[in-house]
């Protein structure tokens, strides 16, 4: 089967029974309503309210609306496979499943970047934050966050289904997952090879960034001799550093985990790591570890009791 007789794939799914089906469809039905609503939620709060107007926040709805993009690209044809059992996807749909994943998690890597040297500016140069994170420079770094993201996708999709697909059209996944689809490919996907070889050099410079930047605000931190501002200090970086963490724990275990764990089952409660979980934990994470987030959410909550009283 070569690449011009595929016009489909199979997406396995996670199991052919219909009870577990229906299991599976409430358990991402719940799943992806806190997470859009969450995130929706921080979008809305941020908006409302004008002493949220500020580069941290500008960010976070930045994330939010990546993680309401990201967590929609993939469990709604899931939950929708699991209802129908019809796991049919077309080449198209696969190729734009393929695009969105690699657009949006690399825009939530990008984004996670930036907001690592906000909190470095904050902490480390807080007279002249203002002036180094001013407003031409948050949408400068936000709107390349998302164009580089966007030609990412572009060229990892081009480059993936390109290939010739004749060993089967069975996707192991409940998604079009990259790996999965090199397993399927009777052509030479060295070119592939290179490219992740070189994009994760990109991402461990990345990463170098991030942690350097917290080196130098653990520092700063520590010496802030009032133990009411230190603990301050801390606060405004551990949702960020928080959710980060999260991202690479969940990203680490999917793609560099053992080959001793690796298997249908295991490739599947991976994916549901990355793809589901940090778009729910994120918003959570930012609204109980910030008390302005918080505040902002009360608020407009109790507007919008009294709206409706």
């Amino acid at each position: 089967m070569n690449r011009s007789a595929v016009t489909e794939f199979l997406l396995s799914g996670f199991s052919d029974d219909r009870d577990v089906q229906i299991l599976h469809f409430v358990v991402f039905l719940s799943a992806y309503s806190i997470g859009v609503l969450a995130n929706v939620c921080i979008i809305i709060t941020v908006a409302l309210n004008s002493h949220l107007h500020s580069p941290m926040y500008f960010f976070l709805v930045n994330l939010s609306f990546s993680d309401v993009c990201y967590i929609s690209t993939t469990v709604p044809k899931s939950m929708a496979t699991s209802l129908t059992n019809n796991k049919l996807i077309s080449f198209a749909g696969c190729a734009a499943q393929v695009f969105l994943v690699v657009t949006f998690v690399t825009c939530d890597f990008a984004l996670l970047t930036v907001m690592a040297y906000d909190r470095y500016v904050a902490i480390c140069h807080p007279l002249q934050y203002r002036l180094i994170m001013n407003r031409d420079l948050c949408i400068q770094t936000a709107a390349a966050s998302w164009i580089l993201s966007g030609l990412h996708g572009i060229l990892q999709t081009s480059l993936t289904l390109s290939l010739s697909f004749c060993k089967s059209n069975i996707i192991e996944q409940f998604f079009c997952d990259i790996p999965q689809l090199l397993k399927l490919s009777c052509t030479d996907t060295a070119p592939h090879q290179m490219l992740i070889l070189v994009l994760g050099i990109l991402d461990s410079f990345c990463f170098v960034f991030i942690f350097v930047s917290y080196g130098f605000i653990i520092s700063s931190v520590l010496k802030i001799s009032s133990t009411q501002d230190r603990h301050k200090a801390f606060s405004t970086c551990t949702p960020h550093l928080t959710v980060f963490s999260l991202f690479i724990i969940t990203a680490v275990f999917s793609y560099m985990r053992p080959k001793e764990l690796a298997s249908p089952t295991i490739d599947l409660l991976s994916a549901v790591l990355y793809t589901v979980l940090p778009p729910v934990l994120n918003p959570i994470i930012y609204s109980l570890r910030n008390k302005a987030i918080m505040e902002g959410v009360l608020k407009i909550s109790k507007k919008f009791k009294h709206f409706i009283a």
